[in-house]
């Protein structure tokens, strides 16, 4: 049985960039990641990794007290308040930079050329993984058993 306050990131992957919470996306992965740091589940997977900071810097919010409040057993909508009193963003930045966040894809050759590495790894015939939301969608399914 899955166990979404404190997640087992060595048993299931996180919550997609997709999902929303309060308009944001990325946040309930972000959550997912703080709570299996917290504890000591985080598998593979990184928290504050640059994704992680893209929303860090939006947010104006501290990694470390994100982490800490998120370790304390906090529910979604407890850390979505929480994340509110931080960053007083109004519903329309909001939903721009989460759909910018949502299409995000490498920027220079160097990112490109990881990028199509990444795909190749896992599913080299793909012609639709354009964005990081994308790549990390597949790269939660097929570390987790599924077929790219």
């Amino acid at each position: 049985m899955l166990n979404f306050s404190a997640p087992d990131l060595t048993q299931h992957p996180p919550r997609s960039v997709r999902v929303r919470l309060g308009g944001y996306a990325h946040l309930p992965r972000l959550l997912d990641k703080a709570r299996a740091s917290a504890a000591g589940k985080l598998a593979g997977y990184k928290y504050n990794c640059p994704l992680d900071r893209h929303f860090f810097a939006f947010a104006g919010i501290n990694p470390e007290e994100l982490l800490a409040a998120a370790g304390t057993g906090k529910s979604d909508s407890e850390m979505l308040a929480w994340v509110r009193e931080r960053a007083p963003r109004a519903a329309h930045e909001i939903r721009s930079w989460s759909e910018w966040l949502e299409l995000n894809g490498p920027g220079g050759a160097a990112g490109h050329e990881w990028f199509a590495e990444s795909i190749k790894a896992h599913a080299g015939d793909r012609d639709d993984i354009r964005s990081f939301a994308d790549l990390l969608d597949l790269d939660d399914y097929v570390s987790f058993g599924g077929k790219g």
